[in-house]
């Protein structure tokens, strides 16, 4: 390992450590992750340890790029060591356990909290820093496509309900806001699913506003059965520039989970999406 490296991670771990014995603060809301791990074993919390990290690094800076970077790898191997509090949730509460199952075989949620004098050192290791502006709140328009049916996302159409519940937890690890227009509001302003594929986004954006948003995300998505699975396209204006980003054969859940992390990554001044 690099001396530099080395170093960085000494001090992180140092502070980490500190951050341990201290209570995390309503405050910190920004700074808390949560993943699904196997009972509360000690095996399965390190790996839920692991991905919380991500998690956590990602829904702070904005930067869906950071995961990917060579250094993660020794960050991983502690972990723990950055965690202030920690608590389960267990996603089977309220069932009875049964059969031979006991409760290290049941889904947990784990919810780690940190502390912004630990997790920013961290992101500055790694080339990144906190995105801790008010994250404006976006309207969703999006124009869907199955076959021979295709309607406009809206926030009282039935057919949208599916959707809009994956959209809204798409949403939350990364503290992002999002609305949803009405139908008839939609119908009103002549954005049809198939209206929306050619409206600009200066248009949408003043949609937005009217939805009580602060400016438009924009997509489409169709399934393919080439694909084996759905294709979607995504647009967002920020700075006087458009941005685009596509993905191509996932579920409509990982889809928008695309579509807000490159929302992300685009309004934290991070740049293109992947």
């Amino acid at each position: 390992m690099p001396q530099f490296l080395h170093l960085a991670l000494v001090a992180i771990g140092l502070m980490a450590a500190c951050a341990a014995a201290r209570p995390a603060s309503a405050g910190d809301g920004l700074y808390r992750a949560k993943t699904i791990v196997t009972g509360q074993g000690e095996e399965n919390r390190q790996i839920g340890f692991k991905a919380c990290l991500d998690a956590v690094l990602v829904r702070v800076s904005g930067d869906q790029r950071l995961p990917k970077k060579p250094a993660m790898a020794a960050l991983r191997d502690k972990a723990g060591s950055f965690v202030a509090e920690f608590r389960y949730r267990d996603r089977m509460e309220g069932i009875p356990i049964h059969d031979e199952q006991g409760t290290h075989d049941r889904p947990h949620d784990l919810t780690c909290l940190y502390k912004p004098a630990v997790i920013d050192p961290v992101l500055a290791s790694l080339g990144s820093r906190p995105w801790l502006a008010e994250r404006p709140r976006l309207a969703i328009f999006l124009a869907t496509e199955r076959g021979g049916s295709h309607f406009a996302l809206a926030s009282d159409d039935e057919r949208s309900a599916p959707m809009r519940e994956s959209f809204v937890n798409a949403a939350e690890p990364l503290a992002m806001r999002i609305a949803f227009s009405e139908a008839s509001l939609l119908s009103e302003s002549g954005l049809t699913d198939k209206a929306l594929h050619e409206t600009d986004m200066a248009a949408l954006d003043n949609a937005a506003k009217q939805a009580g948003a602060d400016q438009a995300l924009a997509g489409s998505i169709a399934w393919s059965d080439g694909e084996l699975g759905w294709i979607a396209d995504w647009r967002l204006a920020t700075g006087g520039k458009t941005y685009s980003w596509q993905v191509r054969g996932v579920s409509f859940d990982e889809a928008f989970r695309v579509a807000m992390r490159g929302a992300a990554q685009v309004l934290s001044g991070n740049g293109q999406p992947e």
